[in-house]
């Protein structure tokens, strides 16, 4: 039996997915179930946000992802997901922010696989996108990222 929703209670569910996400993310004592947890949730958010987002929503989407497989060190999804984020940003011209992150997901993804050159570049094309974020807050905190990616 299907039970219907409508568009605003899907918006409504991705974004608090995306959120108990992110509070997962920043738990520094998660188990192995708040890990599933935050893989199912993750990609919960995901689909809801492929069903009634815009472009926007679906690279965050795809972000989130790309750092929560970073987070379990699962190169192969992170990369995937990373990918998904920058051709999302890349196809929709999403830049400023938005296209920083998807270069900075891409290069902590690469990293993670062990391409230090392929990371590196990403990581150039992420400080190279932070000049077109405007809001200085949202530039720091890119540079804060940057900061934690493997030399």
């Amino acid at each position: 039996m299907a039970y219907p929703v409508t568009p605003e209670q899907s918006r409504r569910m991705a974004a608090d997915l995306f959120n108990q996400v992110w509070t997962l993310m920043e738990q520094s004592d998660r188990s192995r179930e708040d890990d599933e947890r935050m893989v199912h949730a993750a990609h919960a958010s995901r689909y809801l946000w492929g069903e009634v987002g815009v472009p926007l929503n679906r690279a965050r989407g795809d972000w989130q992802l790309s750092r929560v497989y970073c987070l379990l060190g699962r190169c192969e999804p992170a990369l995937h997901h990373a990918q998904c984020c920058l051709d999302e940003c890349l196809s929709n011209a999403l830049g400023g922010f938005d296209l920083a992150y998807a270069h900075e997901s891409k290069a902590r993804a690469l990293a993670l696989a062990g391409d230090t050159a392929a990371a590196a570049a990403s990581r150039r094309d992420a400080e190279q996108a932070a000049a077109d974020i405007s809001d200085a807050d949202d530039r720091a905190l890119l540079v804060a990222d940057l900061a934690t990616l493997p030399a």
